[in-house]
């Protein structure tokens, strides 16, 4: 994996095949209500691509497997086994992608 500028990764999290771009600031306070810039703690991410300033909550599971090469999600896409996350979104705890 490669880890970006400014990128947060909370404890117990793995990150496996995976370009997090990281943030263009850092973040003094967290708005109520959103996850922290970055990925939260016990979350696991494999082959994806993170863009900036995105946010994923906690104990969140982000994978490709078992889904088809071309899909669009709310907060995410799916092209060629790449699961992408794109700038500024925000995907709430506990998510599975």
């Amino acid at each position: 994996s490669v880890i970006g500028i400014r990128s947060y990764v909370g404890e117990g999290a793995s990150l496996s095949r995976v370009v997090m771009m990281g943030c263009d600031f850092y973040e003094p306070e967290t708005p109520e209500g959103v996850p922290p810039l970055g990925v939260g703690a016990g979350t696991v991410v494999e082959n994806a691509i993170i863009d900036k300033n995105a946010r994923i909550g906690q104990n969140c599971r982000i994978t490709p497997e078992g889904k088809e090469d071309f899909l669009d999600g709310q907060s995410f896409f799916v092209r060629d086994g790449i699961v992408i996350i794109p700038k500024g979104a925000v995907i709430p705890d506990n998510t599975i992608i």
